[in-house]
């Protein structure tokens, strides 16, 4: 897609989901999410779950709701799965993948592991024939998560539909035209969760130096935070159109807003954040 680095997807939520097996290799935070995501519109006789060590609860979860969760690749006998999933660990991949090479002529592989590339993925699997990488973000574990993907050259328009719907599930999905965004992708959206939750303890703490207890200054916070995003989520304003009908002149927003913004100090601060955060997904893609 080229002329722009980010092509908005097409809007079909379901689309393009695949009627055949679903594995899932991986039963941590986002492998759980997207087992519970497809449960429904895949029913659970189409998924497959395959985690040696699964945390109690998903284990709990997929056995109430009829997924096979499997200890090995071994487990999967002549099921031929139309899509897999690899939700492990960054440095479980090199290890991992080559186990499911068996199933590169047929599967679309999609990755969701942080730093790792097209390039190790394909050769770690046999040069399958349609393989995605992603970055998802934590979100996604509510159905409000934000997804980058990449396809590797020469994977089919059709695998690329079903990868987009697959991710969809969990909540918005963009593609990228060159893999070397991802980076940038996982320090803004993949770790941007975080950012948040720092905005949070930041804001609480500046409440209890102007003397609030401390239980109410973090419940301040937490609303605050959890209102602005719903109320950006629903406003077709621009997020700084938002900030201007908040900011009365001579005020005491634009008092804070002041300090905040004076010398973009603020803007520095997050880019260099970001940046630090780039160059460290770059670093895992590299192997240090």
């Amino acid at each position: 897609m080229p002329g722009n680095s980010l092509t908005k997807a097409s809007t079909s939520d379901t689309g393009g989901l695949p009627s055949g097996p679903i594995v899932i290799v991986g039963a941590g935070n986002m492998g759980g999410a997207m087992a519970r995501a497809l449960l429904q519109p895949l029913g659970p006789e189409n998924l497959l779950l395959i985690d040696p060590a699964p945390s109690p609860r998903i284990a709990t979860d997929m056995a109430a709701a009829g997924v096979r969760l499997l200890s090995d690749h071994t487990d999967l006998g002549n099921t031929k799965p139309e899509a897999v999933i690899l939700a492990v660990k960054p440095q479980m991949m090199a290890t991992v993948a080559p186990s499911y090479r068996p199933h590169a002529d047929r599967a679309v592989f999609i990755s969701l592991a942080a730093g790792t590339t097209l390039q190790s993925l394909d050769a770690w699997l046999g040069n399958p024939r349609a393989l995605v990488r992603c970055m998802p973000n934590l979100p996604a574990s509510i159905g409000k998560g934000i997804t980058a993907g990449v396809a590797r050259h020469g994977t089919p328009p059709v695998a690329r539909v079903t990868a987009e719907a697959l991710m969809r599930t969990v909540g918005d999905f963009i593609w990228l035209d060159a893999e070397d965004l991802i980076d940038a992708v996982t320090a803004v959206s993949g770790s941007g969760p975080a950012y948040v939750f720092h905005l949070v303890e930041c804001m609480a703490a500046a409440g209890r130096e102007q003397g609030l207890p401390s239980d109410i200054a973090e419940l301040l916070a937490r609303r605050t935070v959890e209102g602005a995003g719903a109320l950006l989520a629903g406003s077709n304003q621009s997020p700084a159109e938002l900030r201007r009908s908040v900011t009365s002149p001579g005020g005491t927003t634009e008092a804070a807003l002041h300090v905040l913004m004076n010398g973009n100090r603020n803007e520095a601060l997050m880019i260099e954040a970001v940046a630090a955060a780039t160059r460290r997904a770059r670093e895992l893609a590299d192997g240090k």
